[in-house]
């Protein structure tokens, strides 16, 4: 019986150091998205010429 607790408790410690890990890791930016938004103007013509009424409606109404 005595094993059961020695296991919970180290499995508590491992799950509590983990979670520090993620919350260092949020912390420090380590899942910022850098790399999309400088991606995103290169396809923005390809979003444009897919729906060329909904640009033009928006630019009457303009």
């Amino acid at each position: 019986m005595s094993v059961i607790y020695i296991l919970l408790s180290i499995s508590i410690v491992v799950a509590i150091g983990f979670f520090v890990a993620f919350i260092l890791a949020v912390k420090s930016g380590q899942f910022d998205d850098d790399y999309t938004p400088s991606v995103r103007m290169l396809f923005e013509d390809e979003l444009v010429k897919q729906n060329p009424e909904q640009t033009i409606k928006t630019k009457k109404t303009n």
